[in-house]
């Protein structure tokens, strides 16, 4: 269920905002006059979505390269992977 506060507890109830965004991993909706204004994420929380944003933009970019055919093999990204990484590649 979604948490919507006036503006006006951003500044008289700062805390008790902060403390919710961090121990729920849940958005604060911030209002304005009554309408959406701003939603408040805690730090964790945002970079936690913006990384999941930019692994399904690279996905994506994979994909498109796989489907105009200038993408790599797997073996090799695999390989170049295991190498730079030390990851154990079956």
């Amino acid at each position: 269920m979604s948490t919507i506060r006036p503006s006006s507890d951003l500044r008289n109830k700062y805390n008790e905002i902060s403390e919710f965004c961090h121990k729920y991993n849940e958005p604060v909706f911030i209002t304005k006059n009554g309408t959406g204004d701003l939603v408040v994420l805690s730090n964790a929380e945002y970079e936690r979505l913006s990384g999941r944003y930019e692994l399904r933009r690279l996905i994506d970019e994979g994909l498109a390269s796989m489907k105009k055919g200038t993408g790599r093999p797997a073996e090799e990204v695999f390989a170049v992977l295991d190498k730079e990484f030390g990851f154990d590649t079956l």
